[in-house]
């Protein structure tokens, strides 16, 4: 029984990601950088691969600076890559949207060469998607970066649900 409660218990550590998010999203951006910048110091040296991935993503989005915004988005894909090699379910949904940020961050930087190497990761990718809003979201992400790098393959058509 307690072996089931600890495993229905939540991580804590991505429950105040998750409250440092809503703050960032909030608009407080700064606050949200040192909330997270101290959450990776608590977290980072001897931490969980998938919580390492998570705040570096998050990071990322609070930088100004492209290189750093870049530093931060590589140290999320090998954060992941370190849960791959255990066990890639977790964090295969994850791929798509690490490899087209990384494909933003070098085209910011005016890498073009290797913003399209990551935006032909995440679109191969971005089968492990689920078919919801999330998924379609980072879908029509990497089309209209692919518009930006005149790579326009595009998703086509959107996806019908079925009804009922």
């Amino acid at each position: 029984m307690a072996e089931r409660q600890e495993q229905a218990a939540p991580d804590a550590v991505l429950t105040r990601i998750g409250q440092v998010v809503m703050l960032h999203h909030g608009g407080d951006r700064e606050e949200a950088q040192r909330r997270l910048l101290e959450l990776w110091a608590e977290t980072a040296e001897a931490g969980d691969p998938l919580h390492r991935c998570t705040l570096a993503h998050y990071l990322a989005d609070t930088q100004d600076d492209p290189d750093a915004e870049l530093a931060w988005d590589l140290r999320a894909l090998s954060a992941a890559q370190e849960l791959t090699g255990t066990d890639p379910s977790p964090v295969r949904g994850f791929y798509p949207s690490l490899h087209l940020n990384l494909a933003a961050d070098y085209l910011k930087l005016g890498r073009s060469d290797a913003a399209r190497t990551h935006l032909h990761r995440a679109r191969r990718a971005a089968d492990s998607l689920a078919d919801d809003g999330y998924g379609a979201g980072v879908r029509a992400a990497i089309s209209r970066l692919e518009l930006r790098l005149g790579d326009g393959e595009g998703f086509g058509p959107p996806r019908q649900r079925p009804v009922g």
